[in-house]
């Protein structure tokens, strides 16, 4: 839904239209089901418009409740697992006040959606940013990230994982140990990123860093795409851009994992590999 939609028809129909993707996701979920996906990450736009009211003032929250209730139950019932990837403009390391309210506002919509579904406050159920701005001081920007964490409620700090990121300026699996080792915040291992920003590490090194990250009785995650770029033969496209399909899964490096595919075909992406 555009903004102005949003302004003219207000939550009304906000609600509609949330009500119609929690009746979808279930949907979604059982087709995954079928088709042996155990793993699944829920639309940050499930709710349009989230972040300008809250979930239990729309006019059909006693429905959305029960739909989203079934999604949660359902994923439970079959050992689905269910994560969320808020937007960029989450964004814990800024230094503007204005910035950080917005990105509480934001992961917390996420969280109550999560709450309602009854999903555990924990990585299992991980809600997954990046840190993103370095603002011409790393070591300042990853403290205040941490700041801010310790000011977060727990239905979003006990979900939280961290990614490293895809540009050589920002946030590699190594500066992101340094974050992990004041808040003891899991980090989500991203392949491509990697290519970009590795910190000195090989893959395999970053891999494993990462993965030791993770509380020893949930699963770690990590996110796996390809370039747009290589597969378009294409040098005019921002080779971190995702591609449309991959042709392989990563080197596991014998190590036990949950892989979150990124590619912009979703499931068709993945289902040769089924």
């Amino acid at each position: 839904m555009i903004k102005k939609t949003f302004f003219d028809k207000g939550i009304q129909y906000a609600g509609e239209l949330a009500l119609q993707n929690t009746k979808d996701l279930l949907k979604i979920l059982k087709w995954n089901k079928e088709k042996g996906i155990s793993f699944f990450r829920i639309s940050s736009d499930l709710f349009p418009w989230g972040t300008h009211y809250k979930i239990n003032d729309l006019p059909q929250y006693k429905e959305i409740e029960k739909r989203l209730r079934e999604c949660g139950d359902f994923a439970k019932n079959n050992s689905v697992r269910l994560t969320a990837h808020p937007g960029p403009y989450n964004v814990l390391t800024s230094p503007k006040k204005d910035v950080i309210e917005k990105t509480i506002t934001d992961l917390q919509m996420h969280a109550d959606f999560f709450d309602i579904m009854g999903l555990s406050k924990t990585v299992f159920n991980k809600i997954n940013i990046h840190c993103n701005g370095v603002y011409g001081d790393k070591n300042s920007a990853m403290n205040r990230f941490c700041e801010n964490y310790s000011k977060l409620p727990q239905s979003i700090k006990g979900r939280l994982t961290i990614e490293n990121d895809d540009r050589e300026s920002m946030y590699s699996v190594k500066d992101l140990m340094y974050i992990h080792e004041k808040i003891n915040i899991p980090i989500v291992f991203d392949y491509h990123h990697h290519k970009f920003c590795d910190g000195g590490l090989s893959e395999k090194e970053a891999l494993e860093l990462a993965l030791s990250t993770w509380p020893k009785n949930i699963k770690p995650v990590a996110h796996y795409s390809e370039s747009k770029s290589l597969h378009e033969n294409d040098d005019k496209i921002k080779p971190q851009a995702h591609s449309d399909y991959i042709n392989s899964l990563p080197k596991t490096y014998n190590k036990d994992f949950d892989l979150m595919i990124e590619a912009k075909a979703k499931e068709l992406s993945i289902l040769p590999f089924l």
